[in-house]
């Protein structure tokens, strides 16, 4: 693959007209954004037919933003890149995005949860308002333009609808995401074109993502695609979290299970499986459990006694049954045990395309603090396409913003100092 030579320059030359933001997510738009508003041309280029595609996938289950936490615990979210993203936060962070929004004339609110929403939890009032602004900014949209790579000149090379277009650039931010929603145009073809320019990067793996279990065909055929709701779960002696799970074909998905998926991911690729201890009554100790299991049955069956005594029916007695063994399950004291922590096996993270993001990419350590590959001057990344990752509820969109938000500022100063460095001095 032909990288750019090193004898080609990057700079502010009348010949190189725009900043090329090759990405059109919110990590790519917000660099944009910044650009524009620092009176540089800016064209933007994504390979699907329109702008945020990813972004509007989001909002269909209502477009969580951010979090209102604390920025010192919301930094904490990111894991062992946490001082890394911490960073790029304290440019733009939770409140600096809410501000954001408002200007764009899209109010939020804070829900139960803590989790930050749009009013109307929509994503395309945003997107639509966003759009119109950039418009308005003077940046240009180049959709349908599938980064390949560069020509032996040093100019990117684009596959569109009409053939191989090349262009030169003044700087270009790569904004190109993770291996997650490929559909959506995120399918980390991007890792094979800066491998040859020896660009530190991280494997790209499956986070927010679902585990393989294997259910006995019973149990598939009668619970499958049903949510496990108002249970707890967590890893080994790690704390317990509270959500929902769903039941699929071929194991677990769902909001609990990914604020668990960087932790467990790494205990399958070490010890190839990993253990989901659920707690199917939160609401009771196991005492007062074993208390209520230890009355007299009768001719109860024990589907029917747990069901009167415990309220457990259903899905989570199915649970109960798939994993104990038969003594447990005449023993009120395991009963009662394995209602507050049932091991559930699991295998390998479901496939990259499926997960909700993306862990892995361009590593930190081979890019500057304003987010420019010191391999490549000039360019810039943003976005999923970086080694990092964070559960769900706002923290994975506040990120993006703000590695945006950084790597915009960047191309704004690197260009500057270009400038300065171009210009005689007076004698």
């Amino acid at each position: 693959m032909t990288l750019p030579p090193s004898d080609v320059s990057l700079n502010t030359a009348s010949s190189l007209p725009a900043v090329a933001v090759i990405g059109a997510g919110p990590a790519g738009l917000m660099a944009a954004e910044v650009i524009a508003g620092a009176g540089l041309p800016v064209h933007v280029y994504d390979a699907m037919p329109s702008a945020g595609r990813k972004l509007l996938r989001a909002g269909i289950g209502g477009l969580n933003l951010t979090h209102a936490e604390p920025l010192e615990r919301f930094e904490l979210r990111y894991g062992e890149r946490s001082a890394a993203i911490s960073s790029l936060l304290r440019r733009f962070g939770p409140q600096q995005l809410i501000e954001w929004a408002g200007e764009l004339g899209i109010d939020t609110f804070i829900g139960s949860s803590q989790r930050i929403f749009p009013v109307g939890k929509k994503a395309a009032p945003l997107l639509r308002a966003w759009l119109h602004c950039l418009r308005e900014a003077g940046v240009q949209f180049r959709m349908r333009h599938r980064w390949c790579g560069w020509e032996r000149s040093g100019a990117l090379r684009f596959q569109t609808p009409d053939g191989t277009e090349t262009i030169k650039a003044k700087a270009v931010v790569l904004a190109l995401g993770g291996a997650s929603w490929p559909e959506l145009g995120s399918d980390g073809s991007w890792t094979s074109l800066l491998a040859p320019a020896e660009i530190p990067q991280a494997p790209l793996r499956p986070s927010n993502c679902g585990f393989h279990v294997h259910w006995s065909g019973h149990f598939r055929e009668r619970f499958s695609r049903m949510p496990i709701k108002a249970v707890r779960g967590r890893l080994d002696a790690g704390p317990w979290q509270s959500g929902e799970l769903m039941v699929t074909d071929h194991g677990l998905e769902g909001g609990l299970l990914y604020a668990l998926s960087a932790a467990a991911r790494e205990q399958v690729a070490k010890l190839g499986g990993a253990t989901l201890w659920l707690d199917l009554a939160p609401e009771r100790s196991r005492e007062q459990l074993q208390a209520r299991l230890e009355a007299p049955r009768g001719k109860r069956s024990l589907a029917s006694h747990l069901r009167v005594r415990v309220g457990i029916d259903g899905l989570k007695a199915g649970l109960l049954r798939e994993f104990a063994a038969s003594g447990q399950l005449q023993s009120p004291a395991a009963l009662a045990g394995l209602l507050k922590a049932l091991p559930v096996p699991l295998g390998k993270p479901f496939p990259l395309a499926r997960a909700i993001s993306t862990a892995g990419g361009v590593r930190f350590e081979g890019l500057t603090d304003e987010l420019m590959l010191k391999r490549l001057p000039g360019f810039f990344c943003a976005g999923e396409m970086l080694d990092w990752e964070a559960p769900t509820g706002g923290y994975l969109l506040t990120a993006c913003f703000a590695s945006g938000y950084t790597a915009g500022h960047g191309v704004v100063n690197w260009l500057a100092a270009q400038r300065a460095a171009d210009t005689p001095r007076q004698p």
